[in-house]
């Protein structure tokens, strides 16, 4: 594969940066990696493409840090392929190109936090059903000392309602936020969720809202609606990359779009929600997927 960084491109960061992720097939297996995909076998079925390329491309990945291999049989050898803190540093230019493709690609340019129901973006979304979740850690609003955990309910099934962003002070709002199509509705969503806790538990269910603010925003929220369920942070946009969430971009921040995913215990989305138009409607059709999914698990 040709390297671009030469002569009078040697010190500009966006040639560098191309030589190690510049051809197509570098950022996909970068994007699979992100899934939870890690084994050879794994990524060509996913990419289709030919064992050679894909060896030279998994291989130029290990040679710039991107990923690691660990080796999981010793007779023959087979490795995964897993990403490093250099790889998890690239999933921001993930969500931005993907954030760019839906905006200007798929879309007609402007900035919204839903989407038509017959989009190929909400098609993307609904597509998550059947989905198993990978291993993530997300920081918890609610115990600020805590490391980064699971953001699925142990043993139990997880309703991940996603939204753009809530804060206590009407004024931290993005400029222009009220108008952004999709986007207000965040705080109603909340207390809709508090007032129905009850009902999720007594169904079997634990509710989880996730956002990609920072966590002290979050609780400075929490507290002042009273919340009693955790609000997740996705700075780093592990869960958006892991899922292909859709986003948005406002005041400089990538901001997740309101949806919300039913998870039952094995980690498998059983639902999916989006677009939300009607955040009360949204969390009855939660609560009436959990009924079902659980009801159906006693059978």
């Amino acid at each position: 594969m040709v390297r671009r960084g030469e002569a009078g491109d040697a010190d500009c960061a966006i040639a560098r940066a191309l030589d190690v992720v510049g051809d197509p097939w570098t950022l996909l297996i970068v994007r699979d990696a992100a899934r939870g995909v890690s084994r050879f076998d794994g990524f060509q079925a996913e990419l289709g493409l030919s064992r050679k390329v894909l060896a030279e491309r998994l291989r130029l990945l290990v040679d710039d840090g991107v990923l690691v291999r660990e080796p999981y049989q010793d007779r023959p050898v087979r490795h995964d392929y897993r990403l490093t803190a250099r790889g998890r540093a690239l999933l921001p230019v993930l969500v931005a190109l993907q954030d760019w493709g839906d905006t200007w690609v798929l879309g007609d340019g402007e900035a919204s936090a839903t989407a038509a129901e017959d989009s190929r973006e909400a098609a993307r979304v609904h597509a998550l059903r059947s989905t198993r979740l990978p291993a993530l850690a997300l920081a918890d609003s609610t115990d600020p000392g805590a490391a980064p955990g699971d953001p699925l309910a142990a043993g139990a099934w997880t309703v991940l309602y996603c939204f753009p962003g809530a804060f206590v002070r009407p004024d931290a709002y993005p400029p222009g936020w009220g108008a952004v199509p999709g986007a207000p509705g965040c705080t109603l969503e909340a207390r809709t969720f508090r007032d129905r806790l009850a009902e999720f538990t007594a169904a079997g269910a634990a509710v989880r809202g996730v956002s990609t603010q920072r966590p002290d925003e979050q609780r400075a929220f929490a507290e002042a609606e009273g919340l009693t369920f955790p609000l997740l942070s996705d700075t780093a946009l592990e869960l958006t990359a892991a899922l292909r969430l859709p986003t948005l971009r406002a005041a400089g921040t990538t901001r997740l779009k309101r949806l919300t995913l039913v998870v039952d215990p094995a980690r498998v989305v059983r639902e999916v929600l989006y677009p939300v138009t009607d955040v009360e409607a949204g969390v009855a059709a939660a609560l009436a997927a959990v009924r079902v999914g659980t009801s159906g698990e006693d059978r």
